[in-house]
């Protein structure tokens, strides 16, 4: 039987996606082990969700700190624990250089918009959904993508979509969306996990539809 996939997540604010993904693998409906949930902020509610449900976590403030000493400290707290994929879902600090260079193609990132629509700096949350109104777009989506030095723009992993009702407004679209959201990362998750995704997953690789590349090995 293989072990399951050693990941941790990454996060800033509610936490919805963090308890979605720890229901599936509570269940055994993902083949992932959550090892460390790690926030940015003191008080973000994801932080205490995760404590509830007994996972392992880590507060790292990263406003005040240099941003080589705190990623020093979190890839310290990541080789601690065998960490082989690192997901950012709803985090909001840039990683710096170093850590990105580290952790190269190990780490992805869940972003609420169909890339390379509406990503880069200042393009998170509510940002998004307004974005995607304002423009009079008919559809909208979920990407997960590898995380690079340059902010949303790293190689496309995976793609999912949602029309825009005419009624939405920024609230319900990411009312609706979550569930996109949730499952677009459950997917790709089980499939780094059963080696369908390559660990460390190739920079230049680009695969938006999610079809099936060759197995990489995991180290």
């Amino acid at each position: 039987m293989t072990r399951p996939l050693a990941v941790a997540m990454l996060v800033s604010g509610e936490g919805t996606t963090l308890e979605a993904i720890a229901e599936l693998q509570g269940g055994g409906h993902l083949p992932v082990h959550l090892a460390l949930v790690v926030a940015d902020r003191p008080h973000a509610p994801a932080i205490e969700k995760a404590r509830q449900r007994g996972l392992a976590t880590v507060v790292l403030p990263f406003r005040g700190t240099e941003p080589e000493i705190w990623a020093a400290h979190l890839t310290e707290e990541l080789e601690a624990r065998g960490i082989e994929l690192v997901v950012l879902a709803g985090f909001l600090s840039i990683l710096p250089p170093s850590f990105v260079t580290r952790w190269r193609g190990r780490v992805v990132n869940l972003h609420p918009s169909l890339l390379p629509k509406y990503g880069g700096p200042g393009f998170y949350g509510p940002r998004v959904h307004r974005a995607v109104l304002a423009a009079n777009d008919r559809e909208t989506g979920a990407t997960v993508h590898l995380v690079t030095a340059d902010v949303d723009q790293g190689p496309t992993i995976a793609q999912a979509r949602l029309a825009v009702a005419p009624d939405d407004t920024p609230e319900s679209l990411r009312r609706r969306l979550h569930p996109v959201e949730v499952e677009l990362l459950a997917t790709t998750l089980r499939r780094f996990a059963d080696g369908s995704l390559p660990l460390p997953y190739p920079s230049g690789r680009t695969n938006p539809a999610g079809r099936r590349e060759p197995a990489g090995e995991r180290r």
